[in-house]
């Protein structure tokens, strides 16, 4: 059986790189013609245009992957049948499904390359992409993006303590204009204003500081200590913390799919907010799975396109294509329903996430063992 899973393997493989080589084309294209002006006025020479392209292109792959599958697997499909050789396969003994074993391979290998752009790559590349455009020609608001934050608060619910930043220097793990209020465990509370603070060998140091502090809980805050530097080991947040706290400070516009934050940022977020209100915890948790759910769109687009492609004959192959797509097409507006239905709480987080790939799975599974 390996000679005949190779054979599938490379029926498939080629016009799957044929799709993407095709997507990606025209991508590069589409985009070169709507942001060539920006950057020629960001002075990008040739061979910048061409890295910024390729910095690009890991977060288009994680959107075209599955359509790019979707089409390859009809078409390699469809040629099978029409020239009988999955009649042939079957008359030998096989099962469709054990025919379509290297599919299922390919859509597990694609699912496993998707969660992988999503999680490692694509927040990397976006980064690569901002610094390349930013090489010559800085805007006023570049570096905002880039590196600094303002008027923005840290909320450690975990070790009671909160954070208000007037200004956050990411580059150099710098603060200005801050105040820190925390609780100590006899319930009596602490505030710090500091004009500057900056991480210096692990340890937030601060400087200009006044410390106020309460003689008992529940009494006024009085002035205790005014130093020009105070080091403060207790503070064990790290700049990654702050800086993940940063990305998820606007996390009620997160996109379920595509967002560019990793699943260990999220966590991180809600570990550190144990007490967030069920709406924001439902948006987050249907961010973390959706994030989960999203690379098996691939497997989903594997089921749904074999009973349309491994059935369809010469007078039927538009049925066959036209049908997958509205299949697909169904599935990503029923993806996007469950998911907003799971941030606004209606569906269990978890459930709003897999629902789809369930339905659709188990709908082209059904139909599968319906192809004659």
């Amino acid at each position: 059986m390996r000679l005949l899973d190779r054979y599938l393997f490379r029926e498939l493989l080629t016009p799957l790189a044929y799709c993407l080589g095709g997507f990606l084309i025209f991508y590069i294209s589409f985009f070169l013609f709507t942001d060539l002006a920006e950057l020629q006025e960001r002075k990008l020479h040739l061979l910048d245009v061409i890295e910024y392209c390729l910095a690009l292109t890991p977060g288009f792959l994680v959107l075209v992957l599955p359509v790019a599958l979707l089409l390859a697997l009809l078409y390699t499909l469809t040629n099978l049948a029409r020239h009988h050789e999955i009649t042939a396969m079957r008359a030998a003994g096989l099962s469709l499904w054990r025919i379509c074993t290297p599919f299922f391979g390919v859509g597990l290998l694609a699912s496993g390359l998707l969660f992988g752009l999503t999680e490692q790559v694509v927040p990397r590349s976006a980064d690569w992409a901002v610094h390349i455009k930013t090489r010559y020609v800085k805007k006023a608001e570049d570096g905002r993006l880039q590196t600094l934050a303002r008027e923005f608060g840290l909320n450690n619910e975990r070790a009671h303590r909160k954070w208000y930043i007037r200004e956050y220097d990411a580059q150099r793990a710098e603060m200005h204009n801050l105040t820190v209020y925390w609780t100590l465990p006899d319930g009596s509370s602490r505030q710090m204003n500091a004009t500057r603070a900056q991480r210096v060998k692990g340890v937030w140091t601060f400087y200009t500081v006044t410390e106020y502090a309460q003689t008992s809980p529940g009494a006024a805050l009085v002035k205790t200590v005014q130093t020009n530097e105070l080091a403060m080991p207790e503070f064990d947040e790290t700049p990654e913390q702050i800086q993940g706290e940063i990305k998820m400070s606007n996390y009620e516009t997160l996109d379920p799919r595509t967002q560019n934050i990793p699943l260990p940022e999220i966590l991180e977020f809600l570990r550190r907010h144990p007490r967030l209100p069920a709406q924001n915890a439902s948006e987050l948790l249907t961010v973390f799975h959706g994030r989960l759910a999203a690379p098996w769109t691939c497997l989903v687009v594997v089921l749904i396109a074999i009973p349309f492609g491994a059935g369809s004959g010469r007078r039927n192959l538009f049925f066959g294509v036209a049908g997958s797509i509205f299949i697909v097409g169904g599935y990503l507006v029923a993806q996007q329903v469950s998911l907003a239905m799971g941030t606004h709480g209606y569906l269990p987080a978890w459930l709003a996430a897999w629902l789809p790939n369930l339905l659709f799975g188990c709908l082209g599974a059904v139909l599968t063992t319906r192809v004659r």
